[in-house]
């Protein structure tokens, strides 16, 4: 599967896992998670320091999550995302996007990816979301449309 088309099959999804949403309500992951329910997502926080977010359950591990989740983002550090990967195994969670930041370098850990690849885990590898929903601003289009001209945008 091609890397533009693992990230269409996973924005397919319904019910999507947020891992490592922060408690701070300015964090991006806030951002992010407020967005993916805008766009109609059903969206589950995960953070085992966390009871709820906004009113909603805050879930330890993402195999906690019931009814489970069709794929999990994962705003982790790369330290952390082999282990998250593994617990979307056992969940039976089928798509994992790592999620990769300018600043911080995000989520992407070649053993987490390997691990998925080896479990049949479709992988979306250090994208932002927010360049591929249709209403995410200006802003996100923009860093799209730079990434196109470039030829670092997924194909």
């Amino acid at each position: 599967m091609s890397a533009l088309s693992a990230i269409h099959d996973f924005l397919a999804q319904d019910r999507i896992a947020l891992v490592g949403v922060s408690h701070d309500p300015e964090d991006f992951s806030r951002t992010l998670l407020t967005e993916l329910r805008h766009h109609g997502y059903d969206v589950v926080a995960v953070n085992p320091e966390l009871g709820d977010i906004d009113g909603e359950p805050c879930f330890a591990h993402v195999q906690d999550i019931q009814p489970r989740v069709d794929g999990a983002i994962l705003m982790t550090s790369p330290g952390v995302s082999e282990q998250v990967a593994r617990d979307c195994a056992k969940a039976g969670i089928t798509r994992v996007w790592m999620y990769r930041a300018s600043k911080k370098g995000g989520a992407v850990s070649d053993e987490a990816i390997r691990f998925c690849e080896s479990k049949g885990i479709t992988v979306v590898p250090g994208e932002c979301p927010f360049m591929f929903l249709p209403t995410s601003g200006w802003f996100h289009h923009a860093h799209g449309f730079i990434r196109k001209i470039t030829g670092r945008y997924p194909h």
